[in-house]
């Protein structure tokens, strides 16, 4: 059973399918295509059915990531299928912990600048929407930061699975 990694942010047409695309191209970089599935949605369902920004699609593609996408909202029962939900902000955690049934599922929720070393104490990543491009130039860097570790500690729970 492949691990699975959901990106959430607020309406999913911004960070959240921007994490996804990078992650899913560290994964298949790193061998991993055919063990760890990506996905992402958004704690509303604002923009159910849209594509992404295309602000964000601009810089993904400028950055060689793939951008196709349709917004969704996240489920309370997907929890029983992923192994980890990652939050692009602390506002994320606390309605994703809302969601969570049970202890368990509150403790699969992280939040992606954690994986981040150099990320400081401020572990949020704003929300570029209502900022110009240079914003979603930044968050595109604060994704890509993140990616890394994110990716080595995936890697190692599904080598300890295959173990």
């Amino acid at each position: 059973m492949p691990y699975r990694v959901c990106f959430v942010c607020t309406g999913n047409i911004c960070r959240s399918p921007m994490a996804e695309h990078v992650f899913r191209a560290r994964v298949t970089e790193a061998g991993l295509a055919d063990a760890v599935v990506v996905d992402s949605a958004g704690t509303g369902g604002w923009h159910e059915g849209d594509g992404a920004d295309p602000r964000t699609v601009a810089v993904l593609e400028e950055g060689g990531y793939g951008s196709e996408h349709t917004a969704r909202r996240f489920r309370a029962s997907w929890f029983a299928a992923l192994d980890l939900v990652i939050a692009l902000d602390e506002g994320h955690v606390r309605e994703l912990r809302r969601l969570a049934r049970t202890p368990e599922e509150a403790a699969k929720i992280r939040l992606l600048r954690s994986y981040d070393p150099g990320a400081g104490a401020d572990l949020d990543v704003p929300d570029p929407y209502y900022g110009g491009r240079d914003l979603f130039e930044e968050c595109l860097e604060m994704v890509e930061a993140a990616s890394e570790g994110l990716l080595a500690a995936v890697r190692d729970e599904v080598e300890e699975r295959t173990a």
